[in-house]
């Protein structure tokens, strides 16, 4: 296959995904950050990327956002939301940040392949986005992509469209949100 044949498939599996997305669910989370004071993102690898520009929306958007891990992240608080986003829902290092979170007593959303994960147990509110499992050896989601990126990708897209979606609830517009970007680049 040529390069532009695999990025056509590439496309088609996202458009795909997007079938598989409970809009109520993404609901959910969008009322999960209006209802919270600050809101916190993680994510382990590539998805900790794609929090990183969720995170950054935000922040144009007027909303207290942190990427957890930073050196300018605060505390975390029973107003506040973390938002994990987790392929498997097992990274040992985000299921002890969601225990953390849990006991403080704010509130959790996990975007994941797999709701039924630790972390999706912990989560108040769960995500479903398609994805290969990492063990490949169930009847998982079928993806010619390595790994995760079908998931990671998939993320970045949802992160985007809950900005919309938060966009058109708020009023807001490039415009106004480009009085919050960054002006010493």
């Amino acid at each position: 296959m040529q390069t532009t044949q695999y990025f056509a498939e590439i496309l088609n599996e996202l458009s795909r995904s997007i079938l598989l997305i409970k809009d109520d669910e993404a609901e959910n989370l969008l009322n999960g950050i209006l209802e919270s004071k600050k809101v916190f993102v993680a994510g382990a690898g590539r998805s900790g990327l794609m929090a990183k520009s969720f995170a950054m929306r935000m922040m144009h958007m007027g909303i207290d956002s942190y990427v957890i891990g930073e050196t300018i992240t605060p505390n975390f608080e029973k107003l506040d939301l973390l938002i994990i986003g987790s392929g498997s829902g097992e990274t040992k290092s985000l299921v002890s940040m969601a225990e953390k979170a849990k006991s403080i007593g704010g509130k959790i959303a996990a975007v994941t392949i797999n709701p039924t994960s630790t972390i999706g147990q912990l989560a108040d509110f769960t995500i479903e986005l398609p994805g290969a499992q990492k063990d490949q050896s169930g009847d998982d989601y079928q993806t010619i992509q390595p790994m995760g990126s079908l998931f990671e990708q998939t993320l970045l897209l949802f992160y985007d469209a809950i900005i919309l979606r938060f966009m058109e609830k708020k009023g807001l517009d490039t415009n106004k949100m480009y009085g919050r970007h960054a002006n010493l680049e």
